[in-house]
């Protein structure tokens, strides 16, 4: 067995507030720092006297791999940025712990096989195709990726959900979403907070962006029972929805209105956030390598001769999935994993306290000298089959891991492979902003513009 060290080193940061400003001003930066400077188990402290938080971090992917995976029952949701989570977004299948989370997924699980995924494809499609359609009078030939990803993967993801009823919900997630998740974020790591009830403006804010997203869910909810679900007796034109509302077993019953809307919520926000996040930076980092451009070019020109791409093309278009893997190591969309112990363990020869705030941080993972060679390089090839097969499984993981892996992680790469081959059998891209500052909110977050020149490809 390991030996246990007496002492876990961290940055001493200031002394009377440790490392908050650091924290508050780059939270990725602070832990890669960290990491470099003290190891794989580092303790940061942040706050001052009376109100001080202590943070472990675990950045090797062994560590990674315990809290998530081997020793996942004793690592919890319990965090104060869960609970802010929870009450703003409700208690579905990201929030959710212990029976509620058994049951919701059990419910869930049918609804994201490998078959069911893939009846995703037409869809996904028809709105990668809309906005290719869009692009061609971009003022200037310019767009910002990040931010048409954003638009692309929100009305896919809602598409699938609503069905017909796509573009009001569309237009209040883009109004509320953002508001919500800053609301989250600030309470989350703020040392005190005011009650959610006192009539300051933050909280007012909040409220009316609550009020109105959860009105839009609950109309649609009530509409699609009262209409007894749509497309009704043709399982695969179902919006997901209408199967969610007719999940059920003798086991675990059925969702009500109110664990419906929860699902749909977190949907909205993982279905989106994360692919819109990974498919922007696949798009940025390939406009500023046209060498590789070059090659996802001739694969996707090679394997769709023109042709609309759908689920049976992933497997024949590996090179555009490693593009998409590789743009997830530098830019994980969940950039920091928080937990919290229920009981002390060992991690890496340390003893981590029981009660103890744990994160494990892909942003840091995946940029360890241990298991990346020049990890700040963008390099797809990191992810041939022979070079994943050689590294630690956790070592990479944008998806989260263990029994809370992420459900969607097929429609994800689905999505954004045929959104990346119908962007790519359209467009040459040039990038304009060669660095996009970034930091970390509910998910990754950029702090600038990704714009790149559109260059319309013969077809």
């Amino acid at each position: 067995m390991a030996t246990t060290t007496t002492a876990i080193p961290g940055p001493a940061g200031l002394p009377l507030l440790g490392s908050m400003l650091d924290l508050k001003n780059d939270s990725l930066g602070t832990f890669l720092n960290a990491q470099r400077a003290h190891g794989d188990v580092v303790r940061i402290t942040a706050g001052p006297p009376g109100v001080r938080a202590v943070i472990y971090g675990i950045f090797s992917a062994e560590g990674a791999q315990q809290v998530l995976a081997t020793q996942s029952a004793n690592f919890r949701k319990d965090n104060a940025f869960y609970q802010e989570l929870r009450e703003s977004f409700g208690n579905g299948l990201l929030t959710s712990q212990d029976e509620d989370y058994l049951r919701q997924r059990r419910l869930v699980q049918p609804l994201f096989t490998r078959r069911r995924v893939d009846s995703y494809a037409e869809a996904i499609a028809v709105e990668a195709a809309t906005l290719s359609e869009e692009w061609r009078t971009a003022p200037d030939s310019t767009v910002d990726v990040l931010a048409e990803m954003a638009r692309l993967a929100l009305r896919a993801v809602a598409r699938i959900l609503f069905g017909t009823d796509v573009e009001a919900a569309v237009a209040i997630v883009e109004r509320a979403f953002p508001v919500m998740g800053d609301y989250v974020l600030r309470r989350g790591f703020s040392p005190l907070n005011v009650p959610r009830d006192w009539p300051t403006p933050g909280n007012k804010r909040a409220a009316a962006a609550h009020a109105e997203l959860y009105a839009v869910c609950d109309r649609i909810i009530a509409e699609r029972r009262e209409a007894g679900g749509a497309a009704a007796g043709d399982d695969e034109a179902q919006d997901l929805l209408t199967l969610l509302a007719e999940a059920e077993s003798a086991e675990d019953g059925s969702f009500d209105a109110q664990e419906l809307r929860e699902q749909v919520l977190v949907f909205l926000l993982a279905g989106h956030e994360t692919t819109a996040t990974s498919l922007g930076f696949a798009l940025h980092l390939l406009a500023r390598h046209p060498d590789q451009l070059e090659r996802a070019h001739e694969e996707v020109d090679r394997v769709l001769a023109g042709r609309t791409p759908g689920a049976a093309d992933l497997d024949a278009l590996p090179f555009l999935t490693q593009v998409l893997k590789e743009a997830m190591r530098l830019f994980p969309a969940g950039p920091v994993i928080g937990r919290r112990a229920v009981a002390a363990i060992e991690i890496d020869g340390h003893t981590i306290p029981a009660g103890a705030d744990v994160i494990v941080a892909p942003w840091v993972t995946h940029r360890h000298p241990a298991y990346w060679e020049d990890a700040e390089r963008f390099d797809p090839d990191r992810f041939t089959p022979e070079a994943e097969a050689a590294r630690p499984r956790y070592a990479w993981f944008p998806f989260g891991g263990g029994p809370r892996a992420c459900i969607g992680q097929h429609f994800s790469m689905l999505e954004s492979v045929i959104a990346l081959a119908m962007i790519l059998q359209s467009y040459d891209l040039e990038a304009i902003d060669t660095e996009v500052p970034v930091d970390s909110a509910v998910t990754l977050r950029a702090a600038g513009p990704a714009r790149c020149r559109l260059t319309r490809r013969a077809t």
